[in-house]
């Protein structure tokens, strides 16, 4: 089971909607299982340690799938720099015991942080594609072949939505 995962925070209301949604197969273009989570009382943002306001929303949606995922994908960097310093790909990681492999898809770059750059559809502008428990090849393989004609694949775009609070984008 691969888990994609977002989170969308509402500053004013120092909140955020955390969402998940779960496929068989990298191509699938519809989950086969979605949840999200309303998280209160987030952190606020801070440069270079964002995990701090998106690894408690994170663990929380997870935490309502009773699937084990063998993958998760999340909106970001695993790694901010090239001596590891670990972003919030390694942190989740770190949280969930190092069982589960976790792949960041980033959609900017963040200064020197590593990455993988993948191009789909007719994009000129790469995903950048981090991962930890994951061969980093791999892990880009496989966010490459994701269902999809645009640069965001699906799954992604759905997963998005829902954080955002935009519902009909995949079925239940």
């Amino acid at each position: 089971m691969i888990a994609c995962v977002d989170v969308q925070h509402d500053d004013l209301h120092h909140s955020a909607k955390a969402a998940l949604v779960l496929a068989a197969r990298w191509t699938d273009s519809a989950p086969t299982w979605q949840s999200v989570v309303e998280v209160q009382e987030v952190a606020p943002y801070e440069p270079g340690r964002f995990f701090l306001r998106e690894l408690p929303c994170l663990l929380k949606v997870l935490a309502t799938s009773s699937n084990v995922p063998e993958v998760i994908v999340v909106d970001g960097y695993v790694w901010l720099d090239r001596e590891q310093r670990p972003g919030l790909g390694a942190k989740l990681f770190e949280s969930l015991g190092e069982i589960c492999p976790v792949i960041g898809v980033a959609k900017s770059r963040f200064h020197d942080a590593p990455g993988t750059d993948v191009f789909r559809g007719n994009s000129h502008q790469p995903l950048i594609v981090s991962s930890t428990g994951i061969d980093e090849a791999i892990a880009a393989e496989c966010v490459k072949s994701m269902h999809g004609p645009f640069r965001v694949p699906t799954l992604l775009r759905i997963v998005d939505q829902l954080a955002r609070g935009i519902t009909g984008m995949g079925k239940a």
